[in-house]
C-alpha cells in the first residue's frame, strides 16, 4: 500500500507534471486523473468523491510505471491505449497518429458531401478514426480505407470491430495503387504534411509518433502532391477531394488543386480560425 491518498497524488503530481512538462495547471490536473481513473477503472466523479482513497501496491506500481511514461513526454493517449475522436473512443498505438480535435472538421465537411449511399475513400487512414467516424454518422456510406502500414491497418480492424461497423473496407496499399478502376463520390485524407527537417518533429508528442505518418518532403507537400494528381481518376464526375493540412499552407494546396483540374477549390478553418482542411470538385 502507498502512503498517499488519491487527493495528495492528484495534488503533488499534477506540480510534478506541469514542471516537467510546461502543462497549464488544468491540463496536468486533468491528466494524472485520467492516470488515476484507468488505473481504478472508475469514472471521474468516483474518484472526485473518494480523495481519501488509498492505491493497493499493485495499483499504485501501475499507476507509477504510467505517470513515469508520462513525465518523460510519451503522450498520454499511448500511455492509455485509447483517444476520444468525433463522440467515439479509439484505440491508439505507436503504430497509429493520435488522434486530433482538428481532424473533426474534416470529417463534417465529408458528411455534407457524401450522397445517398456514396462511396467513400479515405487514405492514409491510420487508425481509422476519420474512416470509421464517417461510417458511423452515415450507416448507408460504402467507406474504404487504405494505409501502406499492416500495424496501423491492425488497429482500424480492431476500432471497427469494437464499433460494430460493417461499412467498411480496409486496404493495406501505397495511396491508389491497389484502387484500379474504383471510383468514388468522396476522397478524403489527413496525409503527412511536415517538412522532413521541421524542428517540430523533435517536440512534444511527435517525438513518439510515426515518422511517416508526419514528414512529407522537403516542404512537407510531397504526399499531396501525389494525391492531387492522381486524385481525379479515381473520383466520380461532380465528386469531391478533401485534405487536411498545415496551418500555413492552404494557399499552396488550392494552387495544387487548381493546377490538377479541381473546380469549386477552397479551404474551411478549424475552431482557431486556421485554414485546416482545403478541397475540390472534379469538375
Amino acid at each position: 500500500m502507498n502512503s498517499r491518498t488519491l487527493a495528495v497524488i492528484l495534488s503533488q503530481d499534477k506540480i510534478s507534471l506541469e514542471a516537467a512538462l510546461a502543462l497549464e495547471p488544468g491540463s496536468a490536473r486533468i491528466e494524472v486523473q485520467s492516470l488515476l481513473q484507468a488505473v481504478l477503472q472508475v469514472n471521474r466523479a468516483w474518484l472526485l468523491a473518494h480523495p481519501e482513497e488509498f492505491l493497493d501496491s499493485q495499483q499504485y506500481a501501475h499507476y507509477i510505471s504510467w505517470f513515469e511514461r508520462r513525465l518523460k513526454g510519451e503522450p498520454l493517449a499511448y500511455i492509455l491505449g485509447q483517444r476520444e475522436f468525433y463522440g467515439l473512443n479509439f484505440k491508439v498505438t505507436h503504430a497509429t497518429l493520435i488522434p486530433r480535435p482538428d481532424t473533426e472538421l474534416l470529417v463534417e465537411l465529408a458528411l455534407t458531401r457524401i450522397p445517398e449511399g456514396g462511396a467513400v475513400l479515405d487514405l492514409g487512414t491510420g487508425s481509422g478514426a476519420i474512416a470509421l467516424s464517417l461510417a458511423h454518422a452515415r450507416a448507408d456510406a460504402k467507406i474504404t480505407a487504405v494505409d501502406i502500414s499492416e500495424a496501423a491497418l491492425a488497429v482500424a480492424r480492431e476500432n471497427a470491430q469494437h464499433l460494430h461497423l460493417r461499412n467498411l473496407r480496409l486496404l493495406c496499399c501505397d495511396w491508389f495503387e491497389s484502387l484500379t478502376g474504383e471510383n468514388y463520390h468522396l476522397i478524403v485524407s489527413n496525409p503527412p504534411y511536415i517538412a522532413a527537417k521541421d524542428a517540430h518533429l523533435l517536440q512534444g508528442d511527435l517525438r513518439f509518433e510515426p515518422h511517416s505518418a508526419l514528414a512529407s518532403g522537403a516542404d512537407g507537400l510531397d504526399a499531396i502532391r501525389q494525391i492531387t494528381a492522381q486524385a481525379k481518376t479515381y473520383l466520380k464526375p461532380g465528386g469531391w477531394l478533401l485534405l487536411e493540412h498545415g496551418y500555413d499552407q492552404a494557399a499552396r494546396v488550392r494552387e495544387l488543386l487548381l493546377l490538377a483540374g479541381f473546380s469549386e477549390v477552397g479551404s474551411e478553418k478549424d475552431l482557431a480560425g486556421i485554414e485546416r482542411v482545403s478541397g475540390g470538385r472534379n469538375a
